[in-house]
């Protein structure tokens, strides 16, 4: 029996990717015309979920790896700006499922994003934030998924949590912090081994509500 559900954000909770390249592409067209590399949604898919650095170094190939990861800082701080007034698109049946699941389970969120961007989902829906206990990201700890996985389980005193993500980094994560998988196969990515596996949200409350 489970205690604690634990979501990844980006391919789980929501699809932000329309609106980050938007936001991305504003940011290059206004103060780095050097970098010559289009962000699209389907880029963003393909890489998020790494380590920011890793993105930035993948996503903007016509500069040096040290200048993408300068402007990738760039970018994202006005993203988070950018979703906060915006938002993106929720997964269907979201905040149902989150009121069901919140009153039998406690809710986290754990993300590879930066200082800001787990807020600027709550600023976008401040509804939602009623059902989360906790949440932890690399921009706040340092540290990359796995090793935030524990700090959420070892911060609350979780007994049984799963953790619920998108993508084989997430599942790699979950494994490594010893956190059941379970793959939102609706989501970003291909997973070939985890623990449960769900095609919606509504799936997950079928599965695990008492």
């Amino acid at each position: 029996m489970i205690d604690s559900i634990i979501f990844d954000l980006d391919g789980t909770i929501w699809d932000s990717t329309p609106e980050v390249a938007k936001a991305f592409n504003k940011v290059l067209a206004e103060k780095h015309p050097e970098v010559k590399d289009e962000v699209t949604a389907q880029k963003l898919q393909g890489l998020f979920g790494l380590p920011l650095d890793v993105i930035a170094v993948k996503l903007y190939q016509s500069v040096s790896e040290e200048h993408a990861v300068k402007v990738m800082q760039e970018c994202c701080d006005y993203e988070c700006i950018y979703l906060a007034e915006h938002g993106a698109t929720l997964y269907e049946g979201l905040e149902d499922a989150l009121r069901v699941l919140s009153l039998n389970y406690k809710l986290f969120i754990v993300s590879n994003c930066q200082e800001g961007y787990i807020q600027c989902f709550f600023q976008a829906y401040p509804e939602l934030e009623q059902y989360f206990t906790d949440y932890e990201y690399p921009g706040r700890s340092g540290k990359l998924k796995a090793d935030n996985i524990r700090i959420i389980v070892e911060r609350n005193q979780l007994k049984a949590p799963i953790y619920v993500g998108d993508t084989q980094g997430d599942a790699t994560a979950a494994k490594e912090a010893g956190v059941p998988f379970v793959f939102a196969r609706y989501g970003f990515g291909n997973v070939s081994e985890y623990d449960e596996v769900i095609d919606s949200l509504e799936d997950l409350v079928r599965k695990y509500e008492p």
